[in-house]
Parts: C-alpha cells; sequence; structure tokens
C-alpha cells in the first residue's frame, strides 16, 4: 500500500509485518560514501566489522554480502564440507540448509522445543553419528538456543557449534550477547531485519584462522591485487551498506528496547486468552523479537486464515511463520535426511506472525489486541 509523509512521520494505510527505521542519518552516510568514490570493500566495511565485534566484545567480524554468504563461508572456514553432516531445526529461512549443499555437506533435520521453539538440544544429541561435524542452532525468531546444553554436547563429541543469529541481533543469553556462544556466529543485515543494510551479513569469531579464511574466500581467494591463492567467492559487503550498518548499530539497543516494549504490549493484552499462547522468554534469556509469535491452539475458534482475514480489514498485515517444515521444500528433497520433527510439525500450522517493528504505533498495537480477543469469542 502507498504511503503519506507528513512532516517527518511516515502514516501507513496498512500496517506490514517488516518495515525498517531508517532516516536521515542513513541518507548522509549514502551521501558521504558516493561523495567518496569508494562503493565496495572500503574503510566503512572495514569501520564496521570493527564497531559489530566490539559491540558483541568479539574478536573478529568479517563482513560480507549477505547472511547466506556468511553463513556458506563459515560452514567452508571450519572445513565441513563433502561427506560431514550438520544437525539444524526444522524451522528456520532456507540458508540455513541451501549453504550445507552448497558445501557438500549434509542437513541433519532435529526437531524444536515445544516452548521457545529452538533446536532441542536432547533431540540433537540423539541424531548424531560418527559423520556429524557441527550443530547449527538457529536463534529462531529472535531468541538464543539452549547454548550451555549445545556448547557441552560439542565439548563431548569434538563437534562446532555455529550459530545462525540472522534473527536475533541484540539477544543475549546468561549475559552474553548471541554471536558469541559458540565457535562462529552469522548475522543477516537484510531489509526486515532488527538492524539493516538493505543486504549484507557478518560472521563473527574469536578464532584467528577462520577469521583470515574467511577474509580470503569472500574475495575471490586473493591475498592481494590479482594474486588467488584458492577458489573464492564474490561475497564482498558494499561501502553503501556498511555506512547504513555503522548507523543502524548506534540504534540497535534502541530498536531492540522498542520491540521488546511492544511484544510485552502484546504480550501482556493476549494473557488471558486461554486459546492462544504468545511468545515465552527462555530462562536467562533477553528475548530481540525479530518476530513476534503466537501460537492458535486447537480450540481457537477461528482458522488461522481467518484471523488473518479479521487482521487486514482492520489494517494488520499479518502472516503464517514458515509455512511448512524447511525438509519439506522441493528443493531439498532426497537431500537431506530428517528425524522425527513431531513437535514442529503440529506447532507449524498453528503460528501466526504479527507485526511489533518500532514503527507500529500503539493504536495499531490494541487494535491487533482487539480483534484477535474478538476473534477468540466466536
Amino acid at each position: 500500500m502507498p504511503n503519506l509523509k507528513l512532516s517527518n512521520k511516515i502514516v501507513m494505510k496498512m500496517i506490514p509485518i517488516a518495515r525498517p527505521d531508517l532516516g536521515h542519518e542513513e541518507l548522509m552516510a549514502i551521501k558521504e560514501v558516493i561523495e567518496s568514490g569508494t562503493l565496495v570493500q572500503g574503510e566503512k566495511v572495514a569501520l564496521f566489522e570493527k564497531e559489530f565485534s566490539r559491540y558483541l566484545d568479539a574478536k573478529s567480524g568479517i563482513a560480507v554480502g549477505s547472511g547466506t554468504a556468511a553463513l556458506h563461508l563459515a560452514l567452508l572456514s571450519h572445513g565441513i564440507s563433502i561427506g560431514k553432516e550438520v544437525i539444524i531445526p526444522p524451522i528456520t529461512f532456507f540458508s540455513t540448509a541451501s549453504t550445507l549443499l552448497m558445501s557438500n555437506s549434509t542437513p541433519i533435520f532435529t526437531d524444536i522445543d515445544e516452548v521457545t521453539y529452538t533446536l532441542d538440544p536432547e533431540k540433537a544429541e540423539n541424531a548424531l553419528t560418527p559423520e556429524t561435524a557441527a550443530i547449527i542452532p538457529v536463534q529462531i525468531f529472535g531468541q538464543s538456543a539452549d547454548m550451555d546444553r549445545f556448547m557441552e554436547i560439542a565439548q563431548e563429541k569434538d563437534l562446532k557449534i555455529i550459530e545462525d543469529a540472522a534473527q536475533a541481533h541484540g539477544a543475549t543469553y546468561k549475559g552474553k550477547k548471541v554471536g558469541t556462544l559458540g565457535d562462529t556466529a552469522c548475522f543477516s543485515f537484510y531489509a526486515t531485519k532488527i538492524m539493516t543494510t538493505g543486504e549484507g551479513g557478518m560472521i563473527v569469531t574469536n578464532d584467528n584462522e577462520v577469521a583470515e579464511t574467511c577474509k580470503l574466500l569472500r574475495d575471490h581467494g586473493q591475498t592481494s591485487k590479482y594474486q588467488h591463492e584458492v577458489l573464492g567467492y564474490n561475497y564482498r559487503m558494499t561501502e553503501i551498506a556498511a555506512a547504513i550498518g555503522l548507523v543502524q548499530l548506534k540504534k540497535l539497543d534502541k530498536l531492540v528496547k522498542k520491540r521488546r516494549e511492544n511484544a510485552a504490549i502484546l504480550s501482556n493484552g493476549l494473557k488471558e486468552l486461554e486459546s492462544v499462547i504468545p511468545p515465552i522468554e527462555g530462562k536467562d534469556r533477553v528475548h530481540s523479537y525479530y518476530q513476534y509469535i503466537i501460537r492458535l491452539k486447537q480450540d481457537f475458534p477461528r482458522s488461522r486464515e481467518e484471523l488473518m482475514g479479521l487482521l487486514e480489514k482492520n489494517g494488520i498485515a499479518s502472516r503464517p511463520s514458515y509455512p511448512k517444515p524447511l525438509y519439506s521444500q522441493k528443493a531439498l528433497k532426497g537431500k537431506v535426511k530428517v528425524h522425527a520433527c513431531k513437535v514442529a510439525e503440529e506447532i507449524l500450522p498453528q503460528l501466526l506472525e504479527l507485526p511489533i517493528h518500532p514503527l507500529v504505533p500503539r493504536e495499531a498495537l490494541d487494535t491487533i489486541i482487539d480483534t484477535v480477543i474478538t476473534a477468540s469469542r466466536k
């Protein structure tokens, strides 16, 4: 739907699921880059890497062109390739699996925790084989998995833990920021993410060898101009993306705070509904609420699609979470292994995403609450 700009405020005819919070500062940062004449992998990229890793209290940040590129390079830098298996959850974006296949390794899907929707450590452990090289506990919807347990399993079995933190900027687990909890972490700065560069990604690690390998692979395997030591990729980040990222990083804590405030309003407004389960923040975790996901129990009197229609009539966009377990995608048929994922298969048809990004006005949150309550009384 078109937007009307009045003064410095954006009036939205339909409240979208996601909308980047961009303004004058980002515009001026882009202008500075254009005037500099340097558009790719320059000073802004180096500074963004430095500031993002500093924010996380990590040793190295390696900026790349997307979250997918970050995952791909992280896997290759850890030697995860042909003949290796990697445990992943069935609720995640396509890249978590596709980058494994791009690395000639095999995704092994295991089930999720029913409360947090993150990968279940015990079920992951039960799926280990001699070929298992790593576990990717996706920090789904903005919340950390049970990382202590995953690290215990990794130490016992000599595995790597790669955090897919694409959705969890600013989230924490036992006081530590997501992205510093495993061996290496990968972030996305896609347009809908908590902080954005339009497209972009970041690998974060304390391992010098991993960092240097990622830097080499992202730029055609070059050690210097036209000196190619290995086969690499064009996964570089642009200066414009990094300039936007530097501005967004300064706003990150404020953006997360606003998301948490909006989430608290919705959860408080829906808490009396026995047929609706709002998102639950796990013990010792700070949820950054990339997505606000409610679960409609079987006794909710309307279908998910009917509720979506009512919300749309009231100017609120909504959508199912992921439409089906990732292993059901046509592109992955015959290329992955699946352990029983009964929890994921049961709850996915019940999940619904509601908008809580910082540009959602308070009156829209009230409309969401009123619409869901009304629908529950059919």
